[in-house]
């Protein structure tokens, strides 16, 4: 009797663990579909609307006994104006949570409404009323194209005639170099320095004194070296936003002060016949964890990112450097331009065959406390500002000190981005680069394709000296960049700042970056204040407008096995404020164009140094 109540214990033991073991591996799928309902179940024959509500049924779920979560996007747009926030309400366990395209389709989540209403004013110009919920914005969309914002002149630049006696809010034009506007007020004045811009609104344009007033200081304040003629005497510069402007096809104007947008089209086209859309959402997607509770486990897997917008605050966008920006209010109060795509304080978050493109601020950023987290065969191009960035600058306080001296266990760490394809970004702030890299650590950027950039292609570090920080050990290799540098100067291919130990540069490509527009020089890399212990290693750097590899103000650091093409009298390596002796050098191949094996030598070692074919 004891044996056989001993069996019955252990069967019913044994049914419970099998009961639990299938309840845990049960996998829950959720539907989505733009040509769904809201009040459906959420299955596959019956999907929800919308991500809102796909979102709102996570938090009714009990994860903890799942194995995971997939949420599948059948094809189409799913139109929002808020972002998806996954936090802690939403996601209460580490069980993974999967965003995924149905196979064969290839959703996009959008930021955007499209504008329908138009009149025609002859000549190829169309007005529409301004929907109250759009108020003031900086982008239009005309068949998935971004369309440019009337400026003059349409493509080149304008140049100061001469700078004002404070060298920063006026400067005097010559005549005729452009038509008068209509609303002075409006125009928004686009001033170049070396390596940023600033963007700010028009206080008065004199027509007897040929003078341009800004609304407020022209360049960072408190940092003397963005005087306006500090770098060039004669800078650069155009004029945005005029109906008197309007004089291109595809280029719009907006008229703040009636809430009207004009629209210049082909004269064989019309609004009805064209998808015309413009952001309204301020953001599309965070994660955001907390330091004691991380959220962990999520990925977005054959997504489509699209349309974000940023207003600049204070109208004024004073570039420093990367997209960190003057915010005007004091001596030194940075702030950032924001992305359409945030994490922090968030465990192993992937991206793989998504899509980040035509956003108003910058792309994805993998910030505060997000570790181990990847973006892969990614596609990133069209945006305003920065692509790709990971952690953060110095500026964030914990108890009242500098977050990295505080806390610096804090820092983005082992985040990877691998074989993506990053392009045109900068769109409106120049200054931006494709991936960005503040303080962090471990972090691998590999295989990318980075091009078609106004400044550099990779920036990585935070720190002008060589002060200790917790960046460190990070690697970028196999990258190929090429056409960065196209309007701006005083970066590279990749840019270095900073103490980082541990870190490297090997097995790179970097070629054609031609374009040196203003004093300083464009490199294919560029290691800069407080650089050392770096390995620079079996690197491709060819077709540079200046040195293939500069140092300013660095310690020690090893070149090694690297081929190094540069342009005539041109030295192969630029020594700023560094000791030659400082870099150590191990069987680097150094050939100028004067040397009459130059072809040869360079097709030699392109052919060793083919990039291979990212997959987006």
């Amino acid at each position: 009797m004891k044996r056989e109540s001993h069996l019955k214990i252990l069967f019913f033991a044994v049914f419970i663990l099998m009961a639990n073991l299938s309840l845990a591996q049960e996998i829950k799928e959720i539907y989505v579909s733009p040509s769904g309902y809201d009040s459906n179940s959420g299955t596959y024959e019956r999907p929800f609307k919308t991500l809102g509500k796909a979102t709102a049924a996570l938090v009714t779920m009990d994860s903890r006994k799942l194995e995971k979560i997939v949420v599948w996007l059948n094809d189409g747009i799913y139109r929002i104006s808020n972002p998806i926030v996954i936090d802690s309400t939403i996601k209460k366990s580490g069980t993974p949570f999967e965003f995924k395209a149905v196979e064969g389709s290839s959703p996009t989540i959008s930021g955007a409404v499209e504008l329908k209403d138009w009149s025609n004013l002859g000549d190829g110009i169309w007005v529409s009323e301004v929907p109250k919920n759009l108020g003031v914005f900086r982008e239009l969309f005309v068949k998935g194209k971004r369309a440019m914002r009337a400026r003059h002149p349409n493509n080149e630049y304008l140049r100061v005639k001469e700078v004002g006696a404070d060298r920063r809010t006026n400067f005097t034009y010559h005549t005729g170099d452009f038509p008068q506007p209509k609303i002075p007020g409006e125009v928004e004045l686009v001033v170049l320095h070396d390596w940023s811009i600033t963007r700010i609104p028009i206080k008065d344009i004199s027509l007897d004194s040929h003078t341009i007033t800004a609304s407020d200081s022209i360049g960072a304040k408190g940092l003397n070296f963005f005087n306006l003629d500090n770098w060039e005497p004669n800078p650069r510069y155009y004029l945005e936003n005029d109906i008197e402007f309007l004089d291109a096809e595809y280029e719009w104007y907006l008229d703040t002060s009636a809430s009207k947008i004009y629209l210049k089209l082909p004269m064989d086209l019309e609004p009805s016949q064209l998808s015309i859309e413009v952001p309204l959402a301020e953001s599309l997607l965070a994660v955001e964890g907390s330091e004691q509770n991380p959220i962990s486990n999520i990925s977005f897997e054959g997504i489509r990112f699209k349309h974000c917008r940023w207003n600049i605050p204070n109208q004024t966008y004073a570039g420093i450097q990367a997209c960190n920006f003057d915010t005007q209010q004091g001596n030194k109060e940075w702030a950032v331009v924001p992305a359409a795509i945030r994490t922090t304080w968030a465990h192993n978050i992937r991206f793989k065959d998504c899509e980040f493109n035509s956003l108003g601020g910058s792309g994805i950023w993998l910030g505060t406390g997000t570790i181990n987290s990847t973006i892969t065969s990614c596609r990133i191009r069209d945006i305003s500002g920065n692509g790709v960035m990971i952690g953060e600058g110095q500026d964030r306080l914990v108890s009242g000190e500098s977050w990295w001296k505080a806390a610096p266990q804090q820092a983005a760490l082992g985040n990877t981005v691998e074989d993506c394809d990053i392009s045109d970004c900068g769109v409106q702030f120049y200054g931006a680069v494709g991936i960005w890299c503040g303080l962090t650590a471990e972090t691998i950027l590999k295989n990318n394709e980075i091009y078609n950039l106004p400044y550099t292609g990779i920036s990585i570090g935070w720190m002008w000296s060589p002060e200790p920080t917790p960046c460190r050990d990070n690697t970028i290799a196999e990258n190929h960049i090429h056409h960065v540098m196209q309007k701006l100067s005083d970066g590279g291919g990749i840019y270095m700042l900073g103490l980082q130990p541990g870190s490297k540069l090997i097995d790179n490509n970097i070629h054609d970056i031609s374009v040196n527009a203003g004093r300083a020089e464009s490199n294919g890399m560029f290691l800069d204040e407080g650089t050392k212990d770096v390995l620079v290693e079996n690197n491709l750097i060819y077709n540079i407008a200046k040195s293939p590899l500069r140092f300013h103000k660095a310690s020690t650091n090893f070149v090694k096995n690297n081929y190094l093409f540069s342009n005539g009298e041109t030295p192969a390596i630029a020594y700023n404020n560094t000791l030659p002796e400082n870099i150590h050098q191990e069987g680097n191949r150094e050939i100028s164009t004067d040397d009459p094996n130059y072809i040869v030598a360079l097709k030699k070692a392109v052919s060793k140094h083919i990039p291979t074919p990212n997959k987006p």
